[in-house]
């Protein structure tokens, strides 16, 4: 069995494939290259959920959002 380095392999920007990124708007997915330029502002801008960062806010013994109470 043949195995393989990919620790070794580089690629020039010509040889790669591009990525075409799509987004939800509006109730349907787009590609977020035919944005408008107002568009294409807002998604860079927009910030990434990251679900470990809200967990670590609930208090588990009210199963509530701890911040609520304050």
């Amino acid at each position: 069995m043949n195995v393989i380095n990919f620790e070794n392999i580089a690629l020039t920007d010509a040889e790669r494939q591009p990525c075409e990124v799509w987004t939800r708007v509006m109730g349907y997915h787009r590609p977020v290259s035919e944005f408008n330029r107002g568009k294409k502002s807002e998604y860079y801008s927009r910030l990434c959920f990251v679900e470990e960062k809200a967990v670590s806010h609930l208090d588990y013994n009210t199963d509530s959002c701890a911040c609520a109470a304050e």
